[in-house]
């Protein structure tokens, strides 16, 4: 828990979770510039608007990816040791996750994920279609390390780490994930990770500025939280959704423009915003295929296999532990 939170902590009757919450928000609304972390998106409302985007028409990584490991599934499986667990970091949806179940003789599924409530439903839903699988939830913080179950301590260990969650991290911490990574799974493990790529800014642009809104209610979304479990007085319509793309840093920046001068209280804090002023709620990085092997080649990890969709607009790799 951050000095922030440990202080709002005595001071109101949090818990943990909510506190560290607390504490995440003031910390990052007292920079300059400001932000806030993007972890902080999904809630329900967050997690259903986010399902929402990825079936917009604007919004590829999702459909293209999904494509890639229908086309490639026997491929990937082929990779795969018979009886291996499979340990998703970040469980989401089971879309998925199911096209490699399908495809592959996993022994064992462990879906990681902070939301115990989550990952419960899921592994509800997955045991009734998948009766002869081992399922074993773990929540934790996948960002963090964390113990296998001791279930799947002698299989072969296969990471799982789809979508373009990689490219939220800065490289710095896209490094730290894949060094705990490697770790938990240990020596020899393989890991099946998507990656989105670089291309045309016009494409990244309106992936994330879509015509129907639904990225900016998304974006939106997180100062509504705020003010639902932190008592904070955010006015909505005193802030407004964009999206840019940083050329030389090579990600997409989302952020949300303060449409005037205005103070913001939460928990005793106050917090003036000029016109114009910035709050930056996330990063997309898009990688070149070479960054990218670059990037797992410092953690430890040796690109066995890549894929890609037809356009190369995004990448699935198999990686082996060195």
């Amino acid at each position: 828990m951050n000095v922030h939170a440990t202080a709002l902590a005595k001071a109101y009757p949090f818990d943990e979770a909510t506190s560290a919450f607390a504490g995440d928000v003031i910390g990052d609304l007292a920079r300059h510039p400001k932000r806030l972390s993007p972890k902080y998106f999904y809630d329900a409302t967050g997690s259903e608007l986010f399902e929402q985007i990825t079936v917009l028409p604007e919004y590829y990584p999702t459909r293209t990816e999904l494509g890639i490991l229908r086309d490639r599934g026997g491929e990937i499986a082929a990779i795969i040791p018979d009886g291996a667990a499979l340990v998703e970091f970040g469980a989401g949806a089971t879309t998925k996750v199911r096209l490699l179940l399908e495809t592959s003789e996993f022994g064992a599924y462990v879906p990681v994920d902070i939301s115990g409530d989550f990952l419960k439903a899921q592994a509800d839903g997955l045991r009734r279609d998948f009766p002869r699988l081992g399922i074993y939830p773990v929540a934790a913080d996948f960002t963090t390390p964390f113990a296998l179950p001791e279930a799947v301590a002698d299989m072969p260990k296969v990471g799982f780490f789809p979508g373009s969650t990689l490219g939220n991290f800065e490289p710095s911490e896209a490094l730290a994930f894949l060094r705990s990574a490697r770790k938990i799974l240990g020596h020899g493990a393989q890991m099946i990770i998507g990656v989105d790529l670089e291309k045309d800014e016009r494409v990244l642009y309106d992936a994330y500025n879509d015509a129907a809104g639904v990225t900016a209610r998304f974006n939106l979304n997180v100062l509504v939280r705020i003010n639902r479990e932190l008592g904070g007085n955010f006015d909505l319509s005193g802030f407004t959704h964009r999206s840019i793309y940083n050329r030389d840093r090579h990600r997409i920046e989302m952020h949300l423009i303060s449409r005037k001068a205005q103070t913001v209280r939460i928990l005793g804090n106050t917090f003036a915003f000029r016109p114009g002023e910035s709050i930056h709620t996330e990063n997309s990085y898009k990688y070149s295929l070479e960054r990218f092997t670059a990037l797992a080649r410092s953690a430890g990890w040796t690109v066995r296999d890549s894929w890609t969709d037809a356009n190369t607009m995004f990448s699935v790799h198999a990686l082996v532990a060195d």
